[in-house]
């Protein structure tokens, strides 16, 4: 599955396992480092001194990269995490080529000690870097640390040399191979995961968020927030008048207009039978009572089941608070309540619910209309 293919969620997930790899990194590096410093100490060879500086430099670079995308990872956008991921690819490549440096140096000088410490090093490259499952990544950092390898290889009169090169190829094809297979094992693990998410926070009928999904956004939104009870009046009478298959039908429709009431602005939820809550961040009074009267009214228009036009209606309980510290069971009882009481006073109408304002005696009256009126 190409990366550019995938939804923003998977992607996201992808690029977390690239830079959760903060132990390999540190450790690869740190090998790399001594091994270099190692060999230009023995051979005495500025060549070696300054590949292993640059490794050195490079190491650091993607150590830095990963703390900084550690702190920073909940709040980047999807443009980001591309340009991350295409962060870690340079660094990945960078430190490929410089190892890949090293063994050529290596071949150079005639080490043979270095060229099999350079060899090990590059095996334990490639087979950590496999494991970031971004092919990309994978194919691009271990050709220019290969490639090298196999030019200096075949640049060697003994036949040995020759034949390791030929190893180092197959070598890599195995690698593009095992690369693509592992990210796909990921993404459809991902992919997974993310749909049993969904379903923990998604309502079965209605596809909105549940109860779970909106007390959590409710746990997260920013003060003052409104939240908006919103209760079916005369969804019974539809149930038993048409079946449950129409009675589903209705909430579905139910659902898609108070979504659209809401628009980009906030969140709405099924919490159950004919029950809806309202979210809205950064909600006052006036908005807050806008939104009511309009989920109200637009639940009062006809609804059309199976060639049939029914009209209902809706009551609404509303709560505003700025209040960090309150219980979220607390607050959504509190618009619960709100909301039977406008329910108690008849229907098709809003109460508000807050230390100002009584439930019982502040509400905002609509026009009754019947509790179902079918007109084929």
């Amino acid at each position: 599955m190409a990366m550019h293919r995938l939804d923003p969620e998977t992607r996201r997930e992808l690029a977390h396992l690239l830079y959760s790899s903060m132990p390999l990194v540190g450790t690869i590096s740190a090998a790399a480092v001594v091994i270099g410093t190692v060999m230009a100490w023995v051979a005495w060879d500025p060549g070696y001194a300054i590949i292993t500086a640059a490794l050195l430099v490079i190491g650091a670079f993607r150590v830095v990269k990963l703390l900084m995308f550690a702190a920073r990872f909940d709040r980047l956008g999807h443009d980001d995490i591309i340009r991350w991921e295409l962060f870690y690819g340079i660094g990945a490549a960078a430190f490929g080529l410089a190892v890949g440096a090293l063994s050529v140096r290596a071949f150079q000088l005639g080490d043979s000690p270095g060229i099999w410490m350079c060899f090990g090093l590059s095996m334990a490259f490639c087979v950590g870097i496999v494991s970031r499952v971004s092919p990309w990544i994978v194919m691009t950092s271990s050709a220019v640390l290969l490639i090298p390898t196999v030019i200096a290889c075949l640049l060697q009169p003994e036949p040995v040399y020759r034949m390791g090169a030929g190893m180092v190829v197959l070598f890599w094809i195995t690698l593009r191979g095992t690369s693509y297979r592992l990210t796909a094992a990921f993404t459809e693990r991902i992919m997974a995961q993310q749909a049993l998410v969904r379903q923990a926070h998604q309502d079965f009928l209605t596809k909105l968020p549940n109860r779970a999904a909106f007390i959590s956004a409710l746990s997260r939104c920013d003060r003052p927030v409104a939240i908006i009870a919103v209760d079916l009046d005369g969804f019974k009478l539809v149930n038993d008048r048409f079946g449950h298959q129409a009675g589903d039908e209705l909430l579905c429709q139910v659902g898609a207009r108070l979504q659209d009431c809401l628009g980009d602005t906030g969140i709405a939820a099924r919490f159950g039978g004919d029950e809806f809550m309202l979210l809205l961040p950064r909600g006052g009074r006036d908005a807050a009572l806008a939104l009511a009267e309009a989920a109200v009214t637009a639940l009062a228009e006809p609804f059309t089941l199976a060639g049939t036009r029914v009209q209902i209606g809706a009551s609404a309980g509303i709560l505003v608070t700025d209040d960090r510290q309150a219980e979220t069971e607390a607050l959504l009882d509190q618009a619960d309540r709100a909301l039977y009481a406008a329910k108690r006073a008849g229907g098709q109408r809003c109460c508000w619910a807050d230390a100002e304002i009584s439930v019982s005696s502040a509400w905002t009256h609509y026009d009754a209309v019947p509790a179902l009126s079918p007109a084929g």
